[in-house]
């Protein structure tokens, strides 16, 4: 199981290597913005020998602005764009995936027309990668917030994704805890709503159980039992990339590791 985070700096391989991480995740650009991908150091393939010489996996988050789901073109046709590029240079790299939330509609919106413009988007966009959705922590209208919406959601996606580029989940537990998920059966329940985890981002919490608010914390000083994140890490089995505040970090990444090889 290889554990890691995500790295804000312009070398994320060194502070991967640094930490004795096996994971890195990054932005190719800004997060908040709408321009295109850009490759750290201008030339894929040597950033892709790079990280393999490493042993580090990359994984590359799509900017927040994303959101296919929405009603409104002219967040959703640059959204599909944006996300299309996104995924090329991901590839490009030789990342193991390209992590998206889930998006949302407006809260007077019927969810159905946002599940119709991801399919469209899934059925239109190509993946040369796993695109792994994420789960979000708050919103009425959101894709991926609670279980039931992720259920309506995921029934739709995978089967325009048959045949066409894999798609797969991000398990988020920050945002599980905030949305109400219970992280203690959050993996059984998730699996049976999606049939796998392939990624999951751990992350404590600043606010309490139902919240609806996304602010991260290290594994020390959050509100969810350090014991509960590691039993569901454990449970899910697949590749961690810590989001934690910077400062404790590197912590939470030896932390993590110490404690599922004791």
């Amino acid at each position: 199981m290889r554990i890691g985070g995500h790295f804000h700096t312009d070398n994320p391989l060194a502070d991967a290597v640094a930490c004795g991480a096996g994971t890195a995740q990054f932005f190719l650009g800004d997060p908040q913005g709408w321009k295109g991908p850009v490759i750290p150091g201008g030339d894929p393939g040597a950033l892709r020998d790079s990280y393999a010489r490493a042993d580090v996996d990359i994984y590359i988050h799509a900017p927040y602005v994303i959101n296919v789901a929405t009603a409104n073109n002219r967040i959703r046709i640059p959204s599909r764009k944006l996300l299309e590029q996104q995924l090329k240079a991901a590839a490009s790299i030789g990342a193991k995936g390209l992590i998206v939330h889930g998006g949302h509609v407006t809260a007077d919106a019927d969810p159905a027309g946002g599940v119709e413009n991801w399919v469209k988007a899934i059925e239109r966009i190509e993946r040369p990668l796993p695109l792994l959705i994420e789960n979000t922590a708050s919103g009425n209208g959101a894709m991926a917030k609670s279980l039931e919406s992720l259920a309506r959601l995921w029934d739709a996606v995978a089967q325009a994704a048959e045949g066409g580029g894999e798609v797969g989940f991000c398990l988020d537990t920050c945002h599980a805890n905030s949305a109400g998920i219970d992280l203690a059966d959050a993996v059984d329940r998730v699996k049976a709503v999606t049939g796998r985890i392939d990624l999951v981002h751990g992350n404590n919490s600043r606010d309490a159980f139902g919240s609806g608010a996304d602010r991260h914390a290290n594994f020390d000083s959050g509100t969810i039992d350090k014991a509960v994140l590691l039993d569901l890490v454990r449970a899910a089995g697949a590749p961690v990339v810590c989001e934690t505040p910077e400062a404790g970090l590197a912590d939470d990444i030896h932390w993590l590791q110490a404690a599922l090889s004791a």
